[in-house]
């Protein structure tokens, strides 16, 4: 079982066949992929589910913390079910490839207080820029 399914019954949510493929469509390390992305591969699994039911239970994965939406660019939405490790994003800016990065230190602390200008930070988002290997 992943460890996001396990996530999401250990919460309670009740685990319908639609719910199950789109958790397991968002099973893995790295994984970012559109709405469209997780439509067109739960359908292989289940050809029934609709484009609605996956952006539904999408949102609902959102705001039970369980998958972060990323959006790196101008381009789509992505879902990231590595909710529960801190981590930043590391972005192609040919392809749009995404890899979670774990770099040391802590961003949160790093900023000083003279430019916090009376803000209670309470989170921070870094992106890292660059050209992946496929696109050099």
């Amino acid at each position: 079982m992943s460890d996001l399914l396990e996530r999401l019954r250990g919460r309670g949510w009740r685990m319908t066949a639609q719910r199950r493929v789109v958790a397991e469509v968002l099973d893995g390390d790295h994984v970012h992929l559109t709405a469209d992305e997780v439509h067109a591969r739960a359908v292989q699994k289940l050809p029934e589910i609709s484009r609605a039911t996956v952006y539904n239970t999408l949102g609902e994965m959102v705001s039970l913390g369980e998958v972060m939406e990323v959006s790196t660019d101008h381009r789509a939405k992505r879902y990231d079910p590595n909710a529960h490790r801190p981590h930043q994003h590391l972005v192609c800016a040919r392809c749009g490839a995404i890899r979670d990065v774990h770099p040391a230190g802590n961003p949160l602390k790093d900023l000083p207080d003279s430019e916090r200008f009376g803000f209670t930070v309470s989170d921070v988002e870094v992106t890292y820029r660059g050209i992946c290997p496929d696109c050099a």
